[in-house]
This record gives C-alpha cells, structure tokens and sequence, in this order.
C-alpha cells in the first residue's frame, strides 16, 4: 500500500493512497509544498495540479476520506462542519475525487492554523 505524509509545524498526518488515476497523479507529483487555507471545519491546499473529476467524485465526505478539489486545484480534508453543511455532514464546495485515506483525531487537525506550511511527501 503506498503512502503519503502531511507534515505542518510538528504535526504529521499519513495518507493510505486510494487506487486511482487521482491518487497515481498526487504521488508521482511529490513532494508538494503550499500554504493552509480553511474554509469552516476544512483545511485545503493549492497543489497547482490539473486533474479531471472522476465519475465517482463527491461533495459530502466522511472524516478521514483525503479529496482532491478539482476547480481549486487543492487538496481538500474536511474535519466538521463547513458553511455549506446540512446538519452534521461534511459537505465540500463542490464534488471532489477522493483519493486517501488517514485515521485521525478532529481536534489534531483543527488545531492546524491558516497559512501554516505544509510538505507532502512520499511515506
């Protein structure tokens, strides 16, 4: 199974890679490196990749699914609610093509602050 690891000011998230063309593309892309935005309970980051939407993409995710937000060209992890949620879901702006998996605490990753550097590398 390939992997991948988030690293941002002390924190580390490792990413189990889906098997899809969008996951092939991130890591054959690594290492990235870019600036956290937020966006309600979503953490994203520009990665300046170009990939079509696959006919499975989303916009409502569960915690842990890792997106990849085609039109913004980011990654996208979605922890809680975002401005868009009905009720509790974890709604994205718009369908996004999932592409890994990361076990993880909501608190651990709300804590990562606006316009902290992040890395991406291969695990």
């Amino acid at each position: 199974m390939r992997k991948v690891i988030l690293k941002c000011k002390g924190k580390e998230l490792v990413f189990e890679l889906r098997d899809t063309l969008t996951a092939d593309i991130i890591y054959n892309s690594l290492p990235l490196k870019s600036k956290i935005q937020k966006w309600g309970e979503e953490i994203y980051f520009e990665t300046g990749l170009s990939i079509k939407l696959e006919k499975n993409a989303k916009s409502v995710v569960n915690i842990g699914e890792i997106a990849f937000w085609n039109s913004g060209s980011a990654i996208a992890i979605g922890y809680g609610k975002t401005p868009i949620s009905n009720g509790n879901e974890i709604r994205l702006i718009s369908p996004c093509n999932i592409w890994a998996d990361c076990k993880f605490d909501k608190t651990y990753v709300e804590n990562i602050k606006e316009n902290e550097t992040i890395i991406l590398e291969k695990f």
